[in-house]
């Protein structure tokens, strides 16, 4: 099928923690949807049978509980009612955005995703009621190619969002689609959570997600597309994945993923939307990784010179590290219970200075989770204090084995090369109760080859 999606660079309001009125709310955000006008009218002419705008696209951030209340549409979560808001807009009071997008997704008989603040007034005897009378939530709608509100989606896993509430209970949703059969949506902070993303695959054996996000990039291991792209690989879906572009706050990297291809945009240099299309195919049946591969140990030598260990901080958390020196070696590296385990070797030695580290702990700034990491990673300089920096060049083109004994079946396999750009392992998954990931020869420099799990029962 074809798939769009369309990395926005938001029009914002000057100061959003300011009271303005519904009228002037508006019409910020009618800048906004002017420009998913012409993108959906854009992606239809080129055959797409979807589009997914980002999180936040619309409003914007920043907001205060009060400050954003003139930008909340009001939506109806239960799915009782058959809506389309375009052909039908006396039904509902405050629906005004929900009309253009269900307009746009009718006239351009595309299905259409994308995100905004909605309000829904609640009970003083409903235990959950905020005290102002109101649920304010993060969420996605979807519409079908005739404008009707198939699905709404209130975000579970708020990322320092004061403006919303988190709803009661997790939000499964999905939709049908005649292309693709059925996809599953959440929304950016989601992804790193079992409720409801992991759960949702699981419960419906999803092959197809979609995923408005704002994401803020952190290299080493949580560039946006280098994210997606595993998480698409990690559960064996394609994800059509809409960010937010907004280069000075870290914001871009979106794409369309399948677990073997990518069609992605990260741009940190220049201003204005992408529009993302591509053909993917629909996943029906599950991949086999090909686990032929076999490795060896890393050997035990008696008497050898083992290399230092040294501490370094990565990603807001303290990694053990082992240097990654010469032109070719074995290492090993452990902390708590996970080891980890690299053969390597450098097709040329350019002299940068890159490292094997392990993190096995609960990771606590901006969220609270537990990680086991294993990650080979080129650092900043050349010296040990440098690994874990942002570096987004390199040169060396490397071959490599990476294995750790993972107590999580939940694992992300992260293969970022130079520039920002993915690459593809040559072989992945479980043997011998160890989780791998090989590569002959990456594409370009190696920035990191690391695998995430994520141990979901210690969070």
């Amino acid at each position: 099928y074809v798939a769009a999606v369309y990395e926005h660079e938001s029009i914002l309001s000057p100061n959003p923690t300011a009271l303005v009125d519904r009228q002037s709310a508006l019409e910020l955000m009618g800048r906004n949807l002017d420009i998913y006008e012409q993108q959906v009218v854009a992606a239809a002419r080129q055959g797409a049978q979807i589009i997914v705008f980002p999180e936040d696209g619309i409003h914007g951030f920043n907001f205060t509980r009060s400050s954003i209340y003139p930008y909340l549409d009001f939506v109806l979560h239960s799915q009782s009612v058959k809506w389309n808001p375009c052909r039908e807009p006396y039904l509902f009071n405050d629906t005004e955005v929900l009309q253009r997008l269900s307009c746009m997704a009718l006239k351009n008989k595309i299905f259409l995703v994308a995100n905004l603040g909605t309000k829904q007034p609640c009970e003083q005897t409903d235990p959950h009621c905020p005290s102002d009378g109101r649920y304010q939530f993060n969420t996605n709608v979807a519409f079908n190619d005739h404008g009707v509100l198939v699905a709404t989606y209130r975000k579970h896993n708020l990322y320092f969002e004061h403006a919303f509430d988190t709803p009661p209970e997790p939000d499964y949703k999905t939709f049908d689609t005649p292309f693709a059969g059925k996809f599953g949506m959440f929304t950016c902070f989601d992804i790193l959570f079992f409720e409801p993303a992991v759960n949702l695959i699981r419960q419906y054996n999803l092959k197809q997600v979609v995923y408005p996000t704002a994401w803020m990039n952190q290299l080493p291991l949580l560039s946006a597309v280098e994210f997606q792209q595993a998480f698409a690989t990690a559960f064996n879906i394609n994800i059509l994945a809409a960010n937010i572009h907004h280069p000075t706050l870290g914001m871009t990297g979106s794409g369309i993923y399948t677990p073997v291809k990518s069609f992605t945009y990260h741009n940190m240099e220049s201003y204005g939307g992408k529009l993302i299309v591509a053909e993917i195919p629909v996943i029906t049946t599950d991949y086999k990784t090909n686990l032929e591969k076999t490795f060896g140990r890393a050997s035990e030598k008696g008497n050898e010179q083992l290399p230092p260990v040294f501490y370094a901080e990565m990603m807001y958390d303290n990694f053990t590290f082992v240097p990654v020196e010469g032109e070719k070696g074995e290492l090993q590296v452990c902390a708590n219970t996970l080891c980890c385990y690299l053969n390597y070797q450098r097709a040329v030695f350019t002299g940068e200075f890159y490292a094997l580290g392990v993190f096995d702990g609960l990771h606590t700034v901006h969220g609270t989770y537990y990680v086991q990491a294993c990650a080979l990673v080129k650092c900043g300089g050349l010296s040990f204090s440098t690994c874990g920096q942002e570096v987004t060049d390199a040169t060396a083109l490397i071959d490599f084995q990476l294995w750790g004994n993972m107590s999580t079946p939940y694992i992300f396999p992260l293969l970022l090369t130079s520039g920002i750009t993915l690459d593809f392992a040559d072989h992945m998954g479980w043997k011998n109760n160890h989780y791998f990931i090989s590569k002959n020869r990456t594409s370009s420099g190696l920035l990191t080859a690391a695998l995430y799990g994520r141990w979901y029962e210690k969070d």
